[in-house]
């Protein structure tokens, strides 16, 4: 593919799975994107930088439990070929800081991204001690493919990188912008089945439209995520 700009940023996921972020890059708002050089994804293979005849990625955990663990050697040499003075080493941990929108906002300003996949029971824990600059989680559940997480990660944080969205206003308003979660949506036709669309969405009032919005979201908020009052009242009374 023959670029016109250098990417604003660019993803190198390193994984067992591969064809699992290549199925999901191509497609939607993060395939044109792709397409226009405005960001870069490459989704490597760990097995390339591993040893031996069997090309081994795993091993058995010291000390016993169950499941296997990707061993150091393939990870060590695979970040350290890949690294430079610009990438930002992220680890997808289950039991990571939990990905949010300001976490996304903060890593679309970086130049470069090396997303680590973990598989079966994790990475050694040399790797994370050494080489890792950040480990984030997705949730408070485990996945067995951890490129899954990493696709997340991925169009999360490419929304906010200027010029992926074809509208940049449509960010504003999103659910947990302003710590807050989204408004209804509703389209054409008015009626459906005995349902309306609110009046005050067709009134053309647009100052009335922009406060049933806010009372809407907050009304939300309060009903499936109080979490995020709180943690809003809690910051302010901090500063």
């Amino acid at each position: 593919m023959i670029r016109m700009m250098e990417p604003a940023l660019r993803f190198d996921v390193l994984s067992l799975f591969p064809r699992t972020i290549e199925g999901f890059v191509g497609e939607s708002i993060i395939g044109r994107a792709l397409e226009r050089g405005i960001i870069e994804i490459n989704s490597l293979d760990l097995r390339r930088w591993a040893k031996g005849r069997h090309r081994e990625t795993d091993d058995r955990p010291f000390g016993g439990g169950a499941g296997m663990v990707l061993k150091p050697e393939p990870l060590f040499d695979a970040i350290e070929e890949i690294n430079s003075e610009h990438t930002k080493v992220i680890y997808m941990a289950p039991d990571g800081e939990k990905l949010d929108a300001e976490i996304s906002k903060e890593l679309a300003s970086e130049k470069h991204l090396l997303l680590v996949s973990g598989h079966y029971e994790g990475i050694d824990q040399r790797v994370r001690d050494k080489l890792v600059d950040r480990e984030i989680s997705i949730g408070d559940y485990v996945l067995t493919n951890g490129s899954l997480a990493a696709s997340v990660l991925v169009d999360s944080v490419a929304r906010h990188v200027p010029g992926v969205l074809g509208d940049e206003d449509s960010l504003k308003d999103e659910s947990f912008e302003g710590k807050l979660l989204s408004y209804p949506q509703y389209t054409r036709p008015n009626e459906y089945r005995g349902m309306t669309v609110p009046e005050v969405l067709i009134s053309g009032n647009h100052a009335e439209i922009r406060e049933w919005r806010e009372e809407q979201r907050l009304a939300k908020t309060k009903r499936l995520r109080p979490d995020l009052l709180h943690k809003q009242s809690k910051r302010s009374e901090e500063l």
